[in-house]
């Protein structure tokens, strides 16, 4: 099970709050998924209006835990500033940081994203970075005091998996210690299955779930997948190999003339 700055929960899957059809199916949507952690951007539903304190009694109901958010930041005193309201707001030290440095691809502002973790982390948040599989960057991210690292599998809501295979493996054998979930980019269950199949404690994932034609059996879906993966991990596959093996042994086998 994940453990977050020496919190652990129960559920490897985590789920954003944007974009559902309505408040019914987000609920529902959580209740199928068992996920142990909501994400809420508070620039996105302007909690401190009074359709944002309706929509925070709705989050209040899932009974997980919070996650806030500095989606849509493109600068370390945004993503701050952000980051310090949130605090107020939800009551926690928890915050995933989102520095963008390009609009189209939402790539991360790596080296931002850095100066804003140490910020943060300095003034006692608990930071959740939404970064890539860059290596540098991440080693950059754990020496600023990061204990949580969140590599996209791919660009924010493309729904197009896990891109670059070798490089999440490569961070898992990195940062053994460290808690890794794969952010942005799923698609399919077997995407989140593929992600802790790799070793990666959770996957946090929105758009596949919620602009789905059924969120809920979506949200079920992925979490079956998201157990299965995890299972599989632990019990330690057999590695690929080129050539054939036979399952039934030739020693004792029948040989005809």
């Amino acid at each position: 099970m994940p453990k977050f700055y020496g919190k652990e929960l129960e559920s490897s899957l985590m789920l954003g709050t944007s974009l559902y059809p309505s408040p019914f199916i987000l609920r529902e949507a959580f209740k199928a998924s068992r996920a142990g952690v909501a994400t809420v951007s508070i620039r996105r539903e302007g909690v401190t209006s009074r359709s944002g304190q309706k929509f925070w009694s709705h989050i209040r109901e899932l009974e997980v835990a919070i996650l806030p958010n500095t989606a849509g930041c493109h600068s370390v005193r945004e993503a701050v500033t952000t980051a310090e309201m949130a605090r107020e707001i939800f009551q926690t030290n928890w915050v995933k940081l989102e520095v963008i440095g390009d609009p189209d691809t939402l790539h991360p502002d790596s080296f931002g994203l850095v100066e804003a973790a140490q910020k943060l982390t300095e003034s006692g948040f608990e930071v959740f970075p939404y970064c890539t599989e860059d290596l540098t960057i991440c080693q950059r991210l754990v020496d600023v005091g990061c204990q949580v690292l969140m590599p996209w599998g791919a660009p924010i809501g493309t729904g197009m998996g896990l891109n670059n295979i070798f490089g999440l493996r490569s961070l898992r054998a990195k940062f053994p210690d460290i808690t890794l979930v794969i952010d942005a980019g799923l698609g399919v269950p077997s995407h989140a299955a593929r992600a802790m199949e790799l070793g990666y404690d959770a996957v946090l994932l929105n758009t596949a779930v919620a602009k789905a034609g059924n969120p809920v059996e979506m949200a079920r879906a992925f979490s079956l997948a998201a157990e299965a993966g995890a299972r599989a991990y632990l019990a330690d596959a057999i590695e690929p190999r080129e050539m054939a093996t036979p399952s039934t042994p030739l020693i004792g086998q029948a040989v005809l003339d």
